[in-house]
């Protein structure tokens, strides 16, 4: 794959205002655990390899383990995450595919079981945040870093 062009080349005041939201929600208060595991789910349902690659090493680098990192995909069918990991994830998918979901009114109680109404507007812009980064390095077909040799065919 060839990337198409360099976003942050191009539009550099744009870029920068994107990464100005992303630090102020970095900084809002949510878990950094929550907000690794929602910025690489999303980017599993997005099928941004950029972003997986990014967020997955970020997520390793902040603590998070290998195997919640293996088994996020399947996160309903895992113990290993709180419940309100568990809404968060949910609201995640459902704000991810929101044409199909329409960010149904159980979920969002769900939500507000475990999240004040300040994080979950903070939780809801960093998902937009997410999906917003997800089909930029897609569609500009953004090369994740390689460190390693393919796989021997």
């Amino acid at each position: 794959m060839k990337p198409r062009l360099n976003h942050q080349h191009v539009a550099p005041d744009t870029i920068k205002a994107a990464v100005a939201l992303e630090t102020h929600l970095a900084n809002s208060g949510l878990e950094r655990s929550l907000y690794d595991l929602v910025k690489t789910r999303a980017s599993q349902i997005n099928g941004c390899a950029y972003c997986i690659h990014m967020h997955t090493r970020d997520a390793r680098a902040h603590g998070e383990t290998e195997e919640r990192l293996y088994l996020l995909s399947a996160w309903r069918e895992s113990p290993l995450y709180s419940d309100r990991e568990r809404a968060a994830l949910a609201w995640t998918e459902a704000l991810t595919l929101i044409a199909e979901t329409h960010a149904p009114d159980e979920l969002y109680q769900e939500v507000r079981r475990h999240f004040s109404e300040q994080e979950t507007v903070n939780l809801t812009v960093l998902i937009g945040m997410i999906n917003l980064w997800n089909r930029l390095a897609i569609s500009m077909r953004a090369v994740h870093p390689v460190t390693q040799p393919k796989a021997a065919q």
